[in-house]
């Protein structure tokens, strides 16, 4: 989404639901271009836009998205549930990308809801 933070919406969505807080690690969200891009020299860490969850039926990725993994915290670790997933992380969220999402997964990108000190 354009809309950088709740106070910008007009308008909520039928489906779904707004999100604001994520920041992003090990790169960043070009607005202008609306794909993960490089940091920015200097900055460890980017505030994402409004990110609209939407609900689908048969959802199919893209995969010249990057399937950015998010966690709860910037330590990335958890205990292992008993669904093998880590108590730490919360979803993938697929991103535009200008070039293979390999290249995302190699810098260990993803989102991040609490920085830490």
């Amino acid at each position: 989404m354009t809309e950088e933070n709740l106070e910008e919406v007009e308008e909520y969505p039928e489906d779904g639901v707004y999100v604001h807080g994520f920041y992003m690690d090990g790169a960043r969200y070009n607005r202008d271009e609306a794909v993960v891009d490089d940091q920015t020299a200097g900055d460890l860490y980017d505030l994402m836009p409004l990110i609209w969850f939407k609900p689908v039926i048969d959802y199919e990725r893209n995969i010249d998205e990057y399937s950015c993994p998010c966690y709860k915290t910037g330590v990335r670790a958890g205990v292992l549930s008993t669904t093998g997933q880590s108590t730490n992380f919360i979803i993938h969220v697929d991103i535009p990308s200008n070039v293979s999402p390999a290249v995302w997964t190699r810098r260990a990108a993803a989102m991040i809801c609490q920085l830490n000190d």
